[in-house]
């Protein structure tokens, strides 16, 4: 397999702030990663880094010559659904088209090739009968099947998810792993998520973040992964009897 991006020795932050110290993770085709850790650990400074929202503080990020395309990376990004403005009057096939603007010339005009790239991711989601509606209108699964179609239209090599399953129905959360599991045939995943019942059953391996990163092969939930959080995880354990286990910790 080939790598796509290489993390080495990474070490960022804001300003004075360092959150993440000496992170080194490779990311090959067709990898689909759960980044999981506790809040404030981390993970989002992990993808901004990875999106070049900011700059290392040491170390680097190396990426693939695939993984390039004129002045931008090819990574498709889906954001939690609660960062979007939905007062800000766009409709859904504009939001979809959206994530071609990074390869838009200053004309802003899009190719007929483009239009039908984006018609037809929204007919895989199901929602080319509301692509003229407002962003505000629609409910938090319209929503998140709009910004998957925004993060897929660029034919990206990585796709970056942030707790996609926030703000979403049920029905749509299956859908969208269903959906990330055939996708993962012709593309990278990493998929930060706090639900590791759900996740475990579509990952290939983990990434946990708490300051630094410890990777864990393979999507098998075990007490190593879950010491490496250094914090209270709470496993749902399913038999005759309804019950819960947590991980013995000291506060």
């Amino acid at each position: 397999m080939n790598s796509l991006v290489e993390i080495r020795n990474l070490s960022a932050g804001y300003g004075q702030n360092i959150v993440l110290r000496e992170v080194n993770l490779s990311i090959q085709q067709y990898d689909f990663i759960g980044v999981i850790g506790p809040n404030g650990g981390g993970k989002t400074t992990l993808l901004k880094a990875l999106l070049g929202l900011i700059p290392p503080i040491s170390g680097e990020i190396v990426y693939d010559e695939s993984m390039t395309e004129g002045n931008t990376h090819r990574i498709g990004y889906l954001p939690q659904i609660n960062n979007i403005d939905r007062k800000f009057p766009i409709t859904v096939f504009d939001v979809v088209r959206s994530g071609l603007m990074s390869r838009k010339r200053l004309s802003g005009r899009y190719s007929s090739e483009e239009n039908e790239r984006a018609n037809n991711l929204m007919s895989e989601m199901g929602i080319s009968g509301i692509r003229m509606k407002a962003i505000g209108e629609l409910s938090g699964g319209q929503i998140q099947r709009a910004l998957l179609c925004r993060a897929l239209v660029n034919n990206p090599k990585l796709l970056i998810l942030d707790e996609p399953n926030t703000y979403v129905d049920n029905r749509f959360e299956r859908e969208l792993y269903e959906k990330l599991k055939i996708l993962n045939d012709k593309l990278a995943i990493l998929l930060v998520s706090h639900d590791l019942g759900t996740i475990s059953t579509y990952v290939k391996s983990y990434a946990c973040v708490n300051s630094s990163l410890h990777y864990h092969s393979g999507n098998k939930v075990t007490p190593e992964l879950l010491k490496s959080y250094e914090c209270p995880i709470q496993i749902i354990s399913h038999g005759e009897i309804p019950h819960t286990v947590l991980y013995n910790h000291k506060y």
